[in-house]
């Protein structure tokens, strides 16, 4: 599978989701979508980021808007997290990797010295018509859900 590039329309693709949910994108077409993938569940850092997210979703969906959060991990693991987190969102499982690489997110990084292979944390947004139209690659939390907002505004404005 190739990667997507800005103007791609997102394929027709089924993932799963917590709250057993089986998603698929072309169900949400009509509403832009922003996806952020992060590292792993209940870590510091991915934590803020859901919780930046959780704190101005009403934002996100008066501007026709749906969250998902993508990592590697469990959907028990997402269920727990978003549980504890009060995410009014769903994340997304992608334990085979199939969203990351068509995301082109995995990269090998520098993690106590050792190189491994990880999710880069990148953010995407799909616009109404189902097209990749803007990307985040290398997301610093601090002052990101700023951006994603300012960019998501001006789309829908």
């Amino acid at each position: 599978m190739t990667s997507l590039k800005l103007g791609d329309a997102i394929p027709k693709i089924q993932v799963s989701a917590t709250t057993e949910q089986s998603i698929n994108f072309a169900d949400y077409h009509g509403r832009n979508i922003i996806l952020y993938f992060y590292p792993k569940d209940s870590t510091p850092g991915c934590t803020q980021e859901g919780q930046d997210f959780r704190d101005r979703f009403e934002e996100f969906s008066a501007l026709n808007c749906t969250i998902f959060g993508v990592s590697r991990d469990s959907i028990n693991s997402h269920n727990n997290f978003k549980c504890k987190q009060n995410f009014p969102f769903e994340l997304i499982s992608d334990a085979d990797e199939s969203l990351c690489q068509l995301f082109d997110v995995i990269k090998m990084k520098n993690m106590y010295g050792k190189q491994v292979r990880g999710i880069e944390r990148s953010t995407f947004l799909i616009n109404a018509e189902g097209i990749l139209c803007h990307e985040w690659r290398k997301v610093k939390v601090k002052g990101h859900i700023d951006d994603v907002l300012q960019t998501l505004t001006a789309l829908s404005g």
